[in-house]
């Protein structure tokens, strides 16, 4: 039985992100406690290394994902690059080598702008998970423990989500601009809703209510443990709950961000590398971020606009491409978005500690 390059590729990637998080569980994280600001500053800076080792990887040696590295004429990678529509044009001028240097330097470009748009989107992620956290009453030290278990499932269903959407983008084109029109309306939501105080309440939450109808839940936390047997019943702990609501929450951010991607590339494979590299950091991000999410006040600003962003370059797909927007094009305008808001939250903050220590002194 012939196994294909882009199997044996994806089990590799996959068999090593899950030993890496196993690794973090068992050996580093085999303790339950409070995440230190500089441990998560460290796995943060580990998280960002590995995603950009591997658009190293993709940038010398990204054809090996799908079998061209033995190409023996351009038309097989011509045809390749009109299936998953990549912006680069190749001609017969060109050397075989040249020709494919161009397809992995694309590549390489496509997944450092997905993933750059799933991580920052992702920091709209952390806000929600600190309101679950807090509003369930987990104590500190278990988050880890949830994030671990909530990242694995986020893993699984977008690998679903991601090849389920591209399968459909492939037999009917026009659900990119179904994608489009429903980013740009997120983002003008985003936008409008910005200020709004978000709240969770835990005994409401369609996740709890749903799952206490159909299973025992125990009435208070049980340290660390899912699940406990008690008097011969089975019985969920609140923390499994808080586990199933980080689950559907990733699940309502996955179709916001997925869509999102699919704007940068048509290829599942770099969409699944950028989403699944991202959603690693999240955890380091989560306790990196979580006692400096109100000097960010004008990042929702900046994750509304970069939706509306990506909305309109899927629907304005067509005549973008004929005027030459490329990729390299994205990525400008996505770092301009989030680099601008990150200075005029670092900038206005500093204003406002300027004043308030001037009226101090008076």
């Amino acid at each position: 039985m012939h196994i294909s390059t882009e199997t044996i590729v994806f089990t590799l990637f996959l068999v090593f992100i899950i030993g890496i998080l196993f690794f973090d569980l068992k050996v580093v994280g085999r303790h339950s406690h409070v995440i230190s600001f500089r441990e998560a500053l460290t796995w943060t800076i580990v998280w960002i290394s590995l995603a950009v080792l591997f658009y190293l990887f993709l940038l010398f040696y990204g054809d090996v994902i799908h079998d061209l590295r033995n190409l023996d004429n351009l038309e097989v990678l011509k045809a390749h690059i009109a299936k998953y529509k990549h912006p680069i044009r190749i001609t017969d001028d060109m050397s075989i080598a040249q020709a494919l240097g161009k397809y992995r330097s694309n590549m390489a470009l496509e997944y450092i702008t997905g993933y750059l748009i799933e991580y920052s989107l992702s920091v709209d992620n952390v806000f929600v998970m600190l309101m679950i956290f807090l509003s369930f009453g987990i104590n500190k030290k278990y988050y880890k423990k949830v994030l671990f278990w909530g990242i694995l499932g986020a893993i699984v269903m977008r690998f679903i989500f991601i090849f389920v959407s591209a399968a459909l983008i492939a037999k009917f084109a026009w659900i990119l601009y179904i994608f489009g029109g429903f980013l740009v309306a997120t983002g003008v939501v985003m936008f409008i809703n910005r200020n709004k105080e978000e709240k969770i309440d835990p005994h409401h939450h369609p996740v709890v209510r749903f799952t206490s109808r159909y299973f025992l839940v125990y009435p208070r936390q049980v340290g660390e443990r899912f699940f406990i047997r008690k008097g011969g019943l089975f019985y969920l702990t609140p923390l499994f709950l808080v586990l199933l609501v980080i689950e559907f929450t990733d699940v309502i951010f996955a179709v916001d961000s997925v869509p999102a991607i699919f704007a940068v590339t048509k290829d599942p494979y770099i969409v699944f590398f950028s989403n699944i590299f991202a959603i690693l950091g999240l955890r380091s991000l989560f306790f990196l971020l979580m006692n400096f999410m109100t000097r960010f006040r004008y990042l929702k600003h900046g994750l509304a606009f970069l939706l509306v962003f990506i909305g309109l370059k899927m629907l304005l797909h067509h005549p973008l491409e004929e005027i030459g927007f490329k990729t390299i094009h994205s990525l400008i305008i996505i770092v301009l978005i989030l680099g601008t808001s990150v200075a005029l939250s670092v900038f206005i903050k500093k204003k406002d500690g300027a004043s308030s220590s001037g009226s101090d002194a008076a």
